[in-house]
């Protein structure tokens, strides 16, 4: 597991008290709530309540421009086209505008662009082939913000444009019939962090008179799927949607639904937001990643159920394939970091040659996740230009770092945490210099674990996790609970699934708790049978034989009694030394390198030595004896099925004043 910072929220009790008190609410649910800054009960109220509360569709700038135009083209009998993307929010949207707008009695057609001929947005090409079909306008959904010279060339064939988009307009808005987005500056919605397919929900209601709660029944499930998989947080109307969409959901009779549930493994009454997220919008978007996302939204529109069928089954074999490309691609990103020592670099930017751009961003992710740093994913394309997305962690902004290398760049964009680029092959290795110049003169940062607070594991029952409950659904802005379960002593390690999944037995105390880490096999545990653990949880219920049992899963886990700044700051002097920087060291100590020595004969892999010294010699001084041992031959790296240690070179010996790293930390 990566590293994380640990933060734990600072919980005020009295006021936690005061909410539980005020709003009758079960007093750990008011602790977390109040948490998270509602301590305010009319603000608790509005979050704990079942009925939506959501703004009027007219907030939004142009809506009504917008609703004028659309019910002249449709009085007009024009053909109009519903422009959208190839993400699973740009798809949603789509479905669903272009079912209301048949619903109108309008003559309607739809276009997705295609991800690798045509990119995203509106493009010349695109307005020309539509022209030559006949329509005579073009609603964008999930985009159409940016596309200023795109819609002026519509403009001049004659074409109507009403743009809906949720991104950030750029200074000069496109001169559209109407311009719909909630980030416009004159915007007076009071929420505007909504994903496309909502906006296209709130048209769709201003198009039929209709309040939201009446096309909720209708269109909620297409907005929470779109919602959750464009990651927006699930809060103020967003929840309000998500709760109604995940409702419809569960009792779908819409045949492309119900067959991608089916196929996903979901049971019927039990998708969550989290479902969603990992089981339904992944397979949506695999269509646009692999192919052509128009398989997807015919199967958001389909009614007949054996076709519906057909359609899902495509779905699921673009994901196959799409894991299994990504899986490919990061073995050879990883392969090229580790031989060109990229690892330690502030931002890693890694190149190769016709990786599949429908997973680059993916595999930024898997990287960026791995170590902990921004990653920069490139490939060369077929004509010979560079192209790349990338992925940063929270508090150190990619696009700022992107833009002050704009000079070498042909195009790019993005935002704090995610961004595109092209350019040319030869500039790629000054890009890496710049990103990194950029980098160093910035404080160090590391990937968070935002925890609730410390729980005692006598306080933990089903009754807790009930509770939590409450909070449904999470996702971003409302994550799932994560508690810290403190000083607890490792009694078991137990295999499941072939190993493919681990399960701890740990006890406090007269305490004994289980908790499941997924996708850690046992050789991958950092910890021995007798070691003294934190871990990091949430907290839910497994029902199996009609039985209730309380269900632990690790999200962390790290040593007991360490110092965490310590532990990071040592990181942090750690990856300084690697690249061979100026600063003042703390060399280990003979007796610290013999230390780490005696430990390498226990076969423990390389993360258990870190753990094991985390509290007591530090993350710099176990590595850099690490690396000293292997200077001097008396022991050499190796791989177990995945997992890096380290083994005793028998027979050698060596002085370890002729190291030469000990030398340079020293100098």
């Amino acid at each position: 597991m990566a590293y994380k910072k640990w933060e734990i929220s600072g919980i005020d009790k009295q006021t936690a008290n005061y909410i539980a008190e005020e709003c009758d609410i079960d007093p750990f649910v008011a602790l977390i709530l109040a948490g998270r800054g509602y301590t305010d009960p009319a603000d608790v109220d509005d979050f704990l309540s079942g009925e939506p509360i959501y703004s009027s569709p007219f907030e939004l700038p142009d809506m009504a421009k917008a609703v004028e135009a659309i019910n002249k083209a449709v009085n007009d009998d024009l053909l109009i086209c519903v422009f959208g993307d190839y993400d699973c929010d740009g798809v949603t949207a789509t479905a669903l505008l272009y079912d209301c707008l048949k619903r109108r009695g309008a003559r309607v057609i739809y276009y997705i662009p295609d991800r690798f001929s045509e990119g995203y947005g509106m493009s010349a090409s695109a307005i020309d082939k539509l022209y030559n079909d006949g329509v005579g306008m073009i609603i964008t959904v999930d985009n159409g913000i940016s596309c200023i010279e795109e819609i002026e060339y519509a403009n001049e064939l004659g074409i109507i444009t009403v743009v809906t988009d949720h991104h950030l307009p750029p200074e000069n808005l496109p001169c559209a019939a109407a311009v719909v987005d909630p980030h416009r500056k004159d915007s007076n919605a009071e929420f505007r962090d909504i994903s496309g397919v909502f906006v296209a929900f709130k048209l769709a209601c201003a198009l039929m008179d209709a309040e939201p709660e009446q096309l909720a029944p209708l269109y909620s499930d297409l907005v929470a799927i779109g919602l959750v998989a464009d990651v927006m947080p699930l809060v103020h109307e967003n929840r309000d949607i998500v709760k109604q969409g995940l409702y419809y959901l569960n009792k779908s009779s819409k045949q492309g639904i119900v067959a991608l549930l089916n196929l996903a493994g979901i049971g019927v009454g039990t998708l969550t937001a989290s479902k969603i997220a990992f089981g339904i919008s992944p397979r949506i978007n695999a269509a646009g990643r692999m192919d052509s996302a128009e398989i997807a939204l015919k199967l958001l529109l389909e009614t007949d159920y054996l076709k519906a069928c057909s359609l899902a089954e495509k779905l699921e074999q673009y994901n196959a394939e799409r894991q299994k490309t990504e899986q490919q691609i990061t073995a050879e990103a990883l392969k090229i970091i580790s031989e060109n020592g990229y690892e330690y670099d502030r931002v890693i930017v890694v190149k190769g040659d016709n990786w599949h751009k429908g997973v680059m961003g993916i595999v930024a992710s898997r990287i960026a996740e791995k170590f902990g740093r921004p990653a920069l994913v490139l490939s060369t394309d077929e004509n010979g230009v560079v192209m790349g997305s990338g992925r940063s962690i929270d508090g150190f902004s990619l696009y700022d770092a992107i833009y002050s290398a704009k000079d070498l760049l042909i195009k790019f964009g993005g935002h704090a945490l995610a961004a595109g680029v092209s350019l040319l092959p030869e500039n790629v290795d000054e890009l890496r210099a710049a990103l990194n110049n950029f980098a160093a003169g910035k404080p160090s940062v590391f990937p968070k674990l935002k925890i609730e607070c410390k729980l005692n594991p006598r306080g933990l029952s089903v009754d807790l996790a009930d509770a939590i409950k409450t909070l449904e659904p999470f996702g971003t802005g409302n994550p799932m609970p994560i508690f810290a379960l403190c000083g607890l002593k490792l009694e078991r390690i137990t295999a499941l699934s072939g190993d493919k999944h681990v399960k701890l037995l740990l006890s406090k105390d007269e305490n004994r708790l289980e908790a499941l880490a997924f996708g850690v096999p046992t050789r991958a545990v950092p910890f021995t049978v007798g070691d003294i653990i934190d871990i990091a949880v949430t907290v839910d219920v497994n029902e199996f034989g009609g039985r209730r049992n309380l269900s632990l899963l690790i999200k962390n886990w790290r040593a007991a009694d360490i110092n965490q700044d310590e532990f990071f700051d040592d990181i942090a002097m750690y990856e300084n030394y690697k690249r061979a920087e100026k600063h003042i060291y703390k060399a280990p100590t003979r007796e610290e390198v013999g230390e780490v020595y005696r430990a390498v004969r226990e076969n423990l892999s390389t993360e258990a030595l870190r753990q094991k010294f985390a509290a007591t010699l530090g993350f710099f001084k176990t590595m850099v004896s690490l690396d000293v041992l292997e200077e001097l031959s008396l022991s050499e790296k190796y791989d177990d099925g995945g997992i890096e240690k380290y083994r005793i070179c028998e027979g050698v010996k060596a002085d370890l004043s002729l190291s030469s790293i000990l030398k340079f930390l020293k100098g």
